[in-house]
């Protein structure tokens, strides 16, 4: 019986332990990457149009209502809404852009450890379609680019 419940507290303790480490993810921002993803990070910068994204909403902000200008935050910005994400140009200046976090999650904790399942690595299209969703690509004519650019 005491075998069973030591068993029983290690796997309870190990679920403590992963949800905990979820939860502490924290965004960084793309700088953050270039450190040992220069390449990737180049690449990213030089040729992904999410990596200017918030010129793109600062030129239409005249013409937005700020409830309007604010929704524009979600998909060209870095976390915005989630805990550690972009809150302002001013307050967390690292996210204003859509980075590589938007496509590989939080990276703090990869960052930290230089752990490859700390991040989200397999991206497929279905990570694409929070932003890149059927009544944006109505709204906006684009369309997801997996890999545009990016690497």
């Amino acid at each position: 019986m005491k075998k069973y419940i030591i068993i029983g507290l290690f796997f309870l303790c190990s679920f403590c332990i992963s949800s905990s480490s979820a939860e502490d993810k924290m965004y960084v921002g793309s700088e953050v990457c270039n450190d040992c993803h220069e390449h990737e990070y180049s690449n990213f910068m030089e040729y992904s149009k999410k990596a200017k994204s918030f010129e793109s909403i600062k030129k239409m902000e005249k013409k937005l209502t700020p409830e309007e200008y604010q929704s524009c935050f979600e998909c060209h910005t870095t976390g915005y809404g989630k805990k550690g994400g972009f809150i302002s140009e001013e307050k967390t200046p690292q996210l204003k852009d859509a980075g590589c976090e938007v496509c590989h999650g939080p990276g703090s904790l990869h960052a930290e450890s230089e752990d490859p399942d700390l991040i989200i690595r397999d991206v497929s299209m279905e990570n694409c379609n929070t932003c890149h969703s059927k009544n944006r690509i109505e709204a906006f004519d684009f369309k997801p680019l997996l890999f545009g650019g990016a690497h």
